[in-house]
């Protein structure tokens, strides 16, 4: 069987086994200290253009996302996210377990407009009744987002200046950075990543590493004492090390970058594929993800040769299903899978 069922299925990048069995026997002081830490935090503040910027290593996107929302939020404010933002669907109530609520908003293949945003804050606020409410404290977005779809930076800078007018913190889930970074549609560097935001997030768990994403305070705006927030939450490794090797080695020779463009190269020929074969997206990402329509029948025939996500009902016989590809997909791959499609 030949599996894009997601962007995590393989191990990590030969790379970054190496540079961990490489300094596997050296003694490096816990939770963050050592010396690969602190070097991969100086090559993100670099690339970002944002010395000031401060950078914690966690294990994986639902800490993150918890962590981070729970320590910028007041007890009585919750984060306002796309219906289909990871955070409202598919983190099993994770920020509603800080006490937070998720706050939805209307989007559209995936991602809000700063007008719909406005919108919501506007009549919130109007609202004679919403001192008994619940607050937006902040704004949550994807990018790239669950569909694979990416912000401009026209769009991006619409939704910041809208979160400074109500002074609300932007926060960018960065699950999946560098497919976004990396696609030919994409207008965004790293640096105006951190330039149009307040806090971000490195995703390394899905670009390449075993585990690990990179959170990025990019405006001298670290909530006071977040690192003992991130060890409450039981998200505080005591061998920070394996997150700082791996971050030193996907921010050295552009290896962070490379394999993402890997896997964007991939999923554009694999769109071809998809074509060729007759078959109907759902919509055209410009990155890893992408969502084609099949028939019911297709799909359970596929099923067994073929890994794939099931996403979403269209109708009673049709079903989006997600195929991914990552920085381990190969020509090989898509080979079998023009086979089997056809």
């Amino acid at each position: 069987m030949v599996s894009f069922e997601n962007d995590y299925i393989a191990g990590a990048h030969p790379k970054i086994l190496q540079r961990l069995v490489e300094t596997n026997f050296e003694s490096l002081s816990g939770y963050g200290n050592d010396s690969y830490c602190e070097s991969a935090r100086r090559k993100i503040k670099d690339l970002c253009n944002c010395p000031e910027a401060d950078v914690f290593f966690l294990a994986g996107g639902t800490q993150t996302n918890a962590v981070v929302i729970s320590a910028l939020l007041r007890e009585h404010e919750g984060v306002v996210a796309a219906r289909t933002g990871h955070v409202s669907t598919h983190e099993a109530g994770a920020i509603e377990a800080t006490g937070h609520k998720v706050l939805e908003i209307d989007q559209k293949h995936g991602k809000i407009e700063a007008v719909e945003l406005e919108r919501y804050l506007k009549e919130f606020y109007q609202d004679k009744n919403c001192e008994h409410m619940v607050f937006p404290g902040m704004v949550y977005i994807s990018y790239p987002t669950e569909y694979g779809t990416i912000y401009s930076k026209e769009e991006l800078q619409e939704i910041y200046n809208t979160c400074r007018e109500y002074d609300m913190p932007l926060y960018i889930d960065g699950a999946r950075l560098g497919y976004g970074l990396m696609s030919k549609e994409a207008d965004l560097t790293l640096e105006d990543i951190a330039r149009l935001c307040d806090v971000f997030y490195i995703g390394g768990t899905k670009v390449g590493a075993l585990c690990g994403e990179a959170v990025v305070f990019t405006k001298r705006n670290t909530p006071k004492h977040f690192l003992t927030v991130i060890k409450r939450h039981g998200a505080l490794l005591a061998k920070g090390r394996l997150l700082g090797i791996q971050f030193d080695a996907l921010f050295s020779d552009n290896l962070y970058f490379d394999i993402s463009k890997n896997a964007v190269e991939m999923a554009e020929q694999m769109k071809e594929i998809v074509r060729e074969a007759g078959i109907a997206f759902y919509l055209e990402s410009p990155t890893n993800q992408q969502f084609i329509i099949l028939e019911d029948e297709q799909v359970d025939k596929l099923k067994d040769r073929i890994a794939f996500s099931f996403w979403e009902k269209v109708d009673e016989s049709h079903t989006v299903v997600r195929l991914a590809t990552s920085w381990s997909t190969t020509e090989e791959d898509l080979a079998q899978l023009k086979v089997e499609l056809s």
